[in-house]
């Protein structure tokens, strides 16, 4: 049922019949005049977003905490503090990822619907990147892959453990550093050429047509005994990249569709768009990281009628 339904019960013929339209334009109001809250409750962070009345988009924010039920409480509170929301503002609150399974009751008397997670993936891709369909991949922790349309068909196509908690993981046994600023900070220094193994180091003719010399063959696979943290983190992250772009473009040629909507929280260190882009021209697909691709997945929660 459409929310507007709920009020227009009620029909009439003129204005003038209407008994007290003012009375039934004031409930109408409370119906639509209403902020919907999304909220994706993940592993290591909450992010919440809103649409308005008016279904434009409220400033997206994330929250970390130690559990999940105090990470959607203050998520919420500073959601509405810093967009000077009051709670009586809020219709419904979508709730998807990990996370939601905590939630087994309304939020402060407003109503709380639980989504699968997947189909929030594919609806907030679609609704960023503006196309009828794409292969939208989540990267957060770990890695989903979503093949969605425009019209409402989400196709969940599996995923891998490769994801954020890899990089960081990793990263805490090789360098010593788990906190992701400064492995970002680390890999900005990096020199591949020190740590993988590229087409042009195992063979000089062209080994099949098309096929570039920069292409990595193998990768860790040339780690030198000079390579600096540096070259590891930027080896990490290139790795990770790769990975997850692989088996995306092999996802969409599947489909035959050559677009691929990133989003996580992966999609906001800087080497993410120069990596993806040389698979762009390697693969003749179209890696898009659209503009807050970072919260994808709680967007498309809060999309959800």
């Amino acid at each position: 049922m459409e929310y507007a339904d709920c009020f227009c019960n009620e029909t009439y013929s003129s204005l003038s019949e209407s008994p007290d339209i003012y009375a039934y334009l004031r409930r109408a109001e409370r119906f639509i005049m209403k902020t919907v809250v999304g909220i994706d409750v993940g592993g290591s962070t909450t992010k919440i977003v809103g649409f308005d009345a008016e279904g434009r988009l409220i400033a997206p924010i994330f929250v970390r905490a130690t559990d999940q039920i105090t990470s959607i409480y203050g998520a919420l509170g500073k959601f509405t503090t810093e967009n000077g929301l009051a709670l009586t503002d809020i219709e419904r609150i979508m709730v998807t990822g990990v996370g939601s399974t905590f939630m087994v009751e309304p939020i402060y008397n407003i109503p709380v619907y639980k989504l699968s997670e997947f189909s929030c993936v594919g609806r907030g891709g679609i609704w960023l990147s503006g196309l009828s369909e794409a292969i939208v991949v989540s990267m957060g922790t770990g890695t989903a892959l979503v093949h969605a349309k425009a019209d409402g068909t989400f196709d969940y196509l599996g995923g891998t453990g490769i994801g954020g908690g890899t990089l960081m993981g990793l990263s805490e046994k090789l360098i010593g550093m788990k906190d992701i600023d400064h492995i970002i900070e680390l890999a900005a220094e990096g020199d591949l050429s020190k740590i993988d193994l590229r087409v042009s180091d195992i063979t000089k003719k062209d080994v099949h047509p098309g096929l570039a010399a920069n292409l990595t063959a193998a990768n860790f696979g040339k780690i030198s005994d000079i390579a600096t943290k540096s070259d590891l983190a930027l080896g990490l992250v290139n790795m990770i990249y790769e990975t997850i772009g692989m088996m995306a473009i092999f996802a969409a040629r599947g489909k035959g569709i050559r677009d691929i909507v990133l989003t996580g929280n992966l999609t906001a260190l800087p080497q993410a768009r120069e990596i993806f882009g040389n698979l762009n021209a390697f693969f003749d697909v179209n890696f898009i990281i659209p503009e807050n691709a970072r919260f994808g997945t709680v967007i498309g929660a809060a999309l959800q009628n």
